[in-house]
């Protein structure tokens, strides 16, 4: 085999488990926030970076609990908000997102709950059990 070849292959099997670690959900657009909570949805918001660590744990820990549980999936409309580009955002500033990794739901006019930096199982779960008691 070529080396050039197999060092690209290499390189290319060594970023697939970052993709698949990138944050959960639809891409956030403006206006795509409102539209779902004037719809009736609760939204799951996943404010995240490619590059932070704390947001591919919590990325992994999200994964886990939607296989386990996929009535989460089903209820809840996951919204990705990429840090890089939409940290100066409308959304950003009118949520007080302090950083990256920050997790939150919202239902109606009403934030449920919030976690910043935080990758626990159990916290990331009670998050989202928030979220699906409100989707009922």
């Amino acid at each position: 085999m070529d080396r050039r070849l197999f060092l690209s292959a290499l390189a290319g099997t060594a970023l697939l488990p970052r993709l698949s670690l990138a944050a959960t959900g639809t891409p956030y657009t403006p206006g795509l926030v409102d539209e779902e909570l004037a719809a009736g949805k609760t939204v799951f918001l996943d404010f995240y970076a490619s590059w932070c660590t704390t947001c591919r744990a919590q990325g992994r820990v999200i994964s886990a609990l939607l296989e386990e549980n996929p009535a989460y999936g089903e209820a809840i409309s996951f919204i990705s908000v990429d840090w890089d580009v939409h940290r100066g955002a409308e959304l950003t500033q009118r949520l007080q997102i302090p950083r990256r990794s920050t997790l939150v739901v919202l239902k109606g006019d009403e934030e449920l709950g919030r976690i910043v930096a935080g990758t626990s199982k159990a916290d990331i779960q009670a998050l989202l059990d928030t979220a699906l008691a409100a989707s009922a």
